[in-house]
């Protein structure tokens, strides 16, 4: 498959999540999901990441824990691009790290898939429409499977 064929599938795979539940460490289409594991499921049932499991983990790690476990995870497969395309991950900040993340779905304008806890389920959005997103204190980062990976 080409990187082109593999970006849409992964836009289309994220979009089958729309509407699941929002569950902490949960990992079921229709049933229940968290953001972490909706990249979780995406990337490695399409085959694009090998497979790996984070949890366990407490569903307010980020609030008490400087460990930058969730950025970890996306660094572990992604390097960090500026400018984001169909299939690459949005990361934000929230707490004391960065702990939530979608897939970007379009690139203009910036739409992104995610398992929000504020909407209870998984949405697709326009990111300029998110308030709470774009707030400077989120400090959203870009991450490609496409891109070359740095050191830390």
């Amino acid at each position: 498959m080409s990187e082109a064929q593999q970006r849409a599938a992964v836009a289309a795979e994220v979009r089958k999540w729309i509407g699941t539940p929002y569950h902490d460490t949960a990992d079921i289409r229709g049933v229940g999901v968290d953001c972490g594991m909706l990249l979780v499921r995406v990337f490695v049932d399409l085959g694009l990441v090998p497979p790996f499991d984070p949890r366990p983990y407490p569903c307010d790690w980020m609030m008490h824990n400087d460990e930058e476990k969730y950025l970890g995870w996306v660094k572990d497969n992604c390097g960090e691009v500026e400018t984001p395309g169909q299939g690459d991950i949005a990361v934000f900040r929230f707490g004391r790290c960065y702990s939530h993340g979608g897939i970007v779905t379009a690139a203009a304008p910036l739409s992104l898939v995610h398992a929000y806890a504020m909407s209870r389920c998984v949405v697709e959005e326009h990111l300029a429409r998110n308030g709470d997103l774009t707030k400077p204190v989120r400090k959203v980062r870009f991450f490609s499977l496409w891109a070359e990976k740095r050191a830390s």
